[in-house]
């Protein structure tokens, strides 16, 4: 659709400047002329809207206000001061170029400062314009796990990733905390932050929304995600499940990473190293690089030692993927698919 747009705004460009030049100027010659200027003004306003989709929307909308603003103050300095005060110095074009020159760029810079300060949601038509973007709100939870940034390495996901400042508090007490685990966590989360600033795929925009009357940082993002129409993106069970029943889209990095784990059939044969006891008498566990469970029968004995197995069964469990496996030499002998006792139990080990 944008480049049928484009398409237009150059035949546009260049057909009337091909007219308007040759009706001031006279011949076709000066018509050619017109045309090329036109079409460089289309090659001009096609790199401009680029930028613009890069700025957010209230500086542009701060940049104009401020602008506007000055440019009033000057015509009424010239029209009703300047002129009053100094009757016989003949007001000429430089000196009207000179006055709204700089107060349009005074205007500009100060309202480009300012605006970081607007907060659009308090002005209706602004606020459903920057919620037509197509929005995902990344929750705590996701930054400090870091797949996001791998996963927009990868060019699978592209947007706008909306970081509300509660969240982004929440990431920081997590970086000032006494215990060394989750100040590693945090501080990781604020590292995955600057990368996901520098993708190209996607677009990350600090906002400052806020929900007083809502205490806890979920129920915060269900009512922003409902308020911007967007998704949310998490790896929180019990965030999933609250947004979905109240009809919000969810990206859950979890269920992507397990629909993306290679599937395992019963008859396959694998080198795994026992690092553990399993639950039952004689199970042996270890795992997968992904961290898939594998339980071994009758492996116990060879804790801490790679074997060759094969897979019995596997069985998809609400803790994640379970596999269900033999020892090579016995596995070759006969495999059985039963549902493995003890299986959640195993998971929840």
């Amino acid at each position: 659709m944008d480049i049928i747009v484009q398409i237009v705004l150059v035949i546009v460009t260049t057909g009337t400047s091909y007219f308007i030049l040759k009706e001031i100027a006279g011949g076709p010659l000066w018509g050619a002329v017109g045309a090329l200027s036109g079409l460089a003004l289309a090659y001009v306003i096609i790199k401009l809207e680029e930028r613009l989709k890069d700025i957010p929307l209230k500086i542009i909308f701060g940049s104009l206000l401020g602008v506007t603003i000055s440019l009033m103050v000057a015509h009424l300095f010239i029209s009703q001061l300047l002129l009053a005060l100094i009757k016989d110095i003949p007001i000429t074009l430089p000196i009207y170029v000179l006055f709204y020159f700089v107060m349009g760029y005074l205007g500009f810079k100060i309202g480009k400062e300012k605006s970081k300060t607007l907060d659009l949601s308090k002005v209706p038509l602004l606020d459903r314009m920057e919620a037509a973007e197509d929005v995902k709100i990344v929750d705590t939870s996701t930054i400090i796990d870091g797949r996001i940034a791998d996963i927009c390495d990868t060019g699978f996901l592209e947007g706008t990733f909306i970081i509300p400042q509660f969240v982004l508090y929440e990431i920081q007490h997590i970086a000032d905390h006494q215990d060394p685990v989750k100040r590693t966590r945090g501080r990781r989360g604020l590292d995955v932050l600057h990368r996901l600033q520098k993708q190209m795929f996607v677009k990350v925009k600090i906002v400052d929304y806020d929900f007083p009357k809502l205490q806890d940082v979920d129920s915060k993002l269900i009512a922003l995600a409902k308020k911007l129409t967007g998704k949310i993106v998490t790896n929180d069970y019990n965030l999933n499940k609250v947004a979905e029943l109240q009809g919000i889209e969810v990206l859950n990095i979890n269920q992507l990473a397990t629909a993306l784990k290679p599937a395992i059939l019963p008859g396959e044969q694998m080198n795994i190293k026992i690092l553990k006891e399993g639950k039952e008498y004689g199970q042996g566990i270890g795992y997968l690089d992904d961290g898939t469970m594998v339980v071994v029968d009758e492996a116990r004995k060879l804790l801490g030692k790679p074997v060759d197995v094969v897979v019995t069964s596997v069985l998809q469990t609400t803790s994640g993927r379970m596999i269900f496996a033999k020892l090579k030499e016995s596995g070759e002998k006969g495999l059985r698919y039963p549902e493995e006792p003890g299986a959640e139990e195993q998971a929840g080990k």
